[in-house]
């Protein structure tokens, strides 16, 4: 079926001539519209001659043109014609019903690289591709072979140089790159840079650049020599194939009109392909020598430095505006926590906060109750860490600030918690939560548990009692409507009570030990007699000395209180 092919944006639109007379253009009464403000309402008309097809430009205000040349009359297509609408390019495919326009020939076949709408390159491949490959250039140095015409190189790196010096904008590197070269090879035509898609190992067309306005647009480039390049990491200087006896029956080889032609690696840091770049010329009287083609690769490799670097750059300041964002996110997130710590006569509250990176996911509150008679104390370990945890750190702490506003008691109060977080809860990120209340006079402490480690209190006999492990609920976030069991206990004057997150239990040394559980008791046992400021501190100070200095893989939260 006769076809027109839309190239636009790195894709191609398929629309197939089933009808006698098809208009092309932007208004939508048109059989085949084109969203284009640069395409007329009605730009041009396809109409079936007998068995084959013609175009005609409809009075267009950019034009019409077939193979470069503007439409004055209908003229009929051919297999593989390239139409331009203005800027935008199609291409007809008859491969059946329609002659070649090379009679004998075979219909051409191409494979046609990803490319936007100004830059187009095909890949002759199969029985077209027959190209000839005269010479190479070793590029295991980058630069070929220095000693080689080391004054035209020198010559030409430093040209490459200046006008790249100070260049960051990889958009704008390409070009340079070619208007640069076309200065070194004042006889080239036409040149491309492709570069390799990281992720498919595809070679996208990134630049070209033309000496004459109305050259055709599309480069054609041999797969053989593509592989020849990138595999073998050298360059490639092929000759006319029209004028090689040995290709003089193909005339498909003549249709790549390109009289000779130099196609070289970019290569990495690391020395790996990372792109090509091709130019050639249609004069057949001033052909590419051996010496263009080692020039070519010196080039090549500073341009290719030069790419590298501005990568670097780039890379180092994206790091930069990053690394900013994250100390902004870190100060927000520090501004989450109390500022201050209530003291209230007769107890000590210490609490202490360090997270693995910027910011983390463990929590932590304590603010004043009925006029001070109580003490509220919410902690928390998002599950994870960083930039994620650290938003879910950000809403318990929001949410836990908004409901104790409003209740008093520790059972329905857990409740509303949890459910409020289920409602807009993500997936996979629960917090394990502890919420306790403490009478100042009385010392009874009510507690409530969604599945944290139970807290530790050392007893002023010296033995540690593990409080609240039987009544341990589920997390946070994890099932609404949960119901939490609320503990009460009288802390006597004398006790302290721990609470940690598990990046204490977890913290790890050079040896891949654990600090556990068991080494944080036996220090509670020695501290008999300490405040609580003195115990956070003891405490946090033995993790670090345990880890000897290896970086934490969680965020260290500690929380203690006790009566003096």
């Amino acid at each position: 079926m006769p076809t027109l092919i839309l190239l636009l944006e790195g894709q191609s639109i398929s629309f197939e001539l089933t009808t006698d007379e098809t208009v092309v253009g932007r208004h939508p009464e048109c059989g085949f519209q084109i969203n284009s403000n640069m395409v007329s309402r009605k730009h041009a008309k396809v109409t079936k001659v007998g068995e084959r097809y013609s175009i005609e430009d409809m009075g267009s205000g950019n034009g019409t043109f077939v193979n470069s040349e503007k439409l004055e009359v209908p003229t009929l297509l051919e297999h593989q014609d390239r139409i331009k609408l203005g800027p935008i390019i199609l291409r007809f495919e008859d491969p059946i019903g329609v002659t070649s326009r090379l009679s004998g020939s075979t219909p051409k076949t191409s494979q046609s690289l990803q490319a936007t709408a100004t830059v187009q390159v095909d890949v002759i491949e199969g029985d077209e591709d027959s190209a000839t490959i005269m010479g190479t250039a070793d590029h295991s140095t980058a630069f070929g072979k220095l000693e080689v015409n080391s004054e035209a190189k020198l010559k030409g790196v430093l040209e490459i140089s200046r006008a790249l010096a100070g260049t960051s904008d990889l958009d704008a590197i390409l070009p340079k790159i070619l208007d640069t070269l076309f200065k070194i090879f004042p006889h080239a035509d036409r040149g491309c840079v492709l570069l390799m898609e990281s992720s498919t190992g595809k070679m996208i067309p990134k630049a070209m650049k033309h000496r004459r306005q109305n050259d055709d647009e599309t480069v054609k480039l041999s797969r053989t020599i593509l592989h020849t390049v990138l595999e073998k990491k050298v360059g490639v200087l092929s000759a006319d194939a029209a004028n090689d006896s040995r290709f003089q029956a193909s005339e498909s080889i003549a249709n790549l009109t390109i009289r000779s032609m130099m196609c070289v690696p970019l290569l990495s840091l690391g020395g790996e392909p990372m792109g090509i770049i091709n130019i050639d010329t249609q004069n057949a009287f001033n052909q590419f020598r051996p010496d263009d083609l080692d020039l070519l690769t010196a080039i090549a490799g500073q341009a290719a430095m030069s790419y590298e670097q501005a990568k670097l750059v780039i890379t180092a300041m994206e790091k930069q505006k990053q690394d900013k964002e994250m100390d902004i996110a870190m100060g927000v997130q520090r501004s989450l926590l109390p500022i201050t710590i209530p003291q209230p006569d007769g107890w000590e509250i210490y609490a202490s906060y360090d997270s693995a990176q910027a910011v983390g996911g463990d929590y932590y509150d304590a603010f004043e109750m009925e006029n001070g008679k109580k003490i509220c104390l919410a902690f928390g370990d998002v599950a994870g860490k960083g930039v994620p945890a650290s938003l879910v750190m950000s809403r318990i702490s929001t949410v836990v600030t908004n409901v104790m506003t409003f209740v008093n008691d520790i059972g329905e109060a857990i409740n509303r918690i949890n459910n409020q977080m289920c409602l807009r809860g993500i997936e996979g990120r629960f917090v394990t939560f502890i919420l306790i209340v403490f009478d100042v006079k009385s010392g009874v402490m009510t507690i409530g548990n969604a599945g944290h480690m139970p807290i530790m209190i050392r007893k002023n006999d010296g033995t540690i009692e593990e409080f609240g492990d039987e009544a341990v609920g589920v997390p946070i976030g994890v099932l609404e409507g949960f119901p939490y069991d609320v503990l009460k206990r009288t802390i006597a004057p004398g006790e302290s009570c721990v609470i940690y997150t598990d990046g204490v239990s977890e913290a790890m040394n050079y040896k891949s030990e654990l600090y556990g559980v068991e080494r944080l008791r036996q220090l509670m046992k020695a501290s008999v007699g300490g405040d609580a400021d003195s115990l956070g501190k003891t405490i946090l100070a033995d993790v670090r000395k345990f880890a000897g200095g290896r970086p934490q893989n969680d965020d260290i939260t500690i929380m203690v209180f006790g009566r003096k």
